[in-house]
């Protein structure tokens, strides 16, 4: 690892490496000391209450006389369970993503007349300002889209009249024109990263403004601009789970607490995206490919589950995958049973594999998915119920509808913007403090020593 500098520079950033070392170590054992709860999380797994919302409610357990007992989750939006919503646009043969975002931040379903309207207000805001992408993405392209989104959202910044305005009509205006403009933003950005860094064709197609969201991105990302109405509702179902995931969740909370400082719109957007990029949340879809290519090479029967369960082990010790012994798309801060996305997303995936050169990858995640709670027990000696997440098979989803890995957390991001932009105008109009949680000091009195003296 060279970390970008020369090998001369090498031995000189080993060296104030240890000198860190020796003074920023904390002891484990102080977090239990003092009651710390690290990650904001309680002894037992739940979440510190830092908040309410009347947004989403994430519900994985419930508490029986102090003890959590494991349920099915559910993934609830304004009081409506999210199956209902897919299941209902499923029922009427219809996109269901722009009724979400409708649902989501203004707190009812639209009639006919409003969804017509909102989703027209979409298309409308879909373009991107004037030379953006030539000033903003074209002369600074960058190979991870999520960096380039984060830089668009805040580049936006300088394109708006009134970027500092917190009412809420400003900001009405700036979360219609994100939501709407983000898809757009993702595809020239990947575009440009195929043409800079991947030595490809790029392709700017113009947009058709009456396409819904999930119609518009693969219309604009692929070369041909088809794609089946099979396709296209898939995407959106996607969408549609990804949109939100409650208050607590890191980038939302993120986008909070940006929020509650009293800073602008961009800024917090920009937050919240640097935050789902991490492996540990929105990135952890792609980590999942990347753990079923080494399961792939490692396994040489696929059908055989103790070869497999042998190998979980391994990833779970470190001697095997990326080293870090996470077994990706397995497990959940708040569901415990189910996570009903996975579900979703496991029934799907299955129609989709079903008979084509994906289904032995199903099969390995379903593999995985049916012993990694038992490696767990083993490893860990814990009873602790776990289950699949809904990153388990999205990256699967995604590969089969053919989009790029390089867009799998991007798309998160996208959908996720709904969720975010809710959040944002909770806080505003309800929060009024600064979110200022307090860290416990443990460092001990020195003595100041002159420089001649150490």
């Amino acid at each position: 690892m060279n970390c970008g500098i020369s090998n001369e520079k090498q031995d000189d950033i080993k060296q104030l490496c240890e000198e860190f070392k020796k003074y920023n170590i904390i002891n484990p054992e102080l977090y239990d000391k003092y009651q710390v709860k690290r990650g904001l999380r309680n002894a037992d797994g739940t979440g510190v209450l830092a908040g309410m919302t009347n947004i989403c409610n994430v519900h994985g357990y419930i508490v029986n006389e102090g003890e959590r007992e494991p349920i099915d989750g559910k993934l609830i939006y304004r009081g409506i369970d999210m199956l209902d919503i897919i299941e209902g646009c499923k029922k009427e043969n219809r996109y269901g993503f722009e009724e979400t975002v409708y649902l989501l931040i203004f707190g009812v379903l639209p009639n006919k007349d409003q969804l017509e309207k909102f989703a027209k207000f979409l298309g409308e805001n879909r373009d991107l300002p004037e030379n953006f992408t030539e000033d903003m993405i074209i002369k600074a392209p960058s190979p991870n889209i999520m960096n380039k989104l984060a830089r668009g959202v805040l580049s936006l910044y300088s394109y708006d009249e009134e970027p500092e305005n917190n009412a809420l009509e400003c900001e009405m205006r700036k979360s219609i024109q994100l939501i709407a403009k983000m898809p757009t933003m993702m595809v020239n950005a990947y575009q440009v990263k195929k043409r800079y860094y991947d030595h490809e064709s790029m392709y700017f197609h113009p947009l058709n403004k009456n396409e819904s969201i999930a119609e518009s991105i693969l219309s604009t990302l692929r070369d041909d601009r088809s794609y089946t109405l099979e396709e296209s509702r898939l995407l959106d179902l996607c969408l549609i789970m990804h949109a939100e995931h409650g208050g607590g969740n890191n980038s939302t909370f993120s986008c909070r607490v940006l929020t509650s400082s009293g800073t602008d719109a961009y800024s917090a957007y920009a937050a919240a995206i640097g935050s789902l990029k991490g492996p540990k949340h929105g990135g952890a879809n792609i980590k999942v490919m990347e753990m079923l290519e080494y399961i792939k090479a490692g396994v040489k029967n696929w059908d055989d589950d103790s070869e497999i369960y042998e190998f979980l082990k391994k990833l779970m010790s470190g001697e095997a995958g990326d080293g870090s012994g996470l077994i990706y798309g397995i497990g959940h801060a708040v569901y415990t049973k189910s996570d009903p996305r996975a579900i979703v997303l496991r029934e799907n995936a299955m129609k989709l594999a079903e008979g084509t050169e994906y289904e032995p990858e199903f099969k390995l995640l379903e593999a995985v998915e049916r012993l990694a709670p038992l490696v767990f027990a083993e490893k860990k000696g814990d009873a602790k119920v776990i289950s699949a997440n809904v990153d388990l098979y999205s990256g699967l989803v995604y590969r089969m509808l053919k989009i790029p890995q390089d867009l799998f957390t991007p798309l998160f991001a996208i959908s996720r913007m709904a969720g975010w932009c809710a959040h944002r105008m909770e806080e505003l109009m309800n929060g009024k403090r600064i979110m200022r949680p307090a860290y416990k000091a443990i460092a001990k009195p020195q003595v100041y020593t002159p420089l001649e003296e150490r």
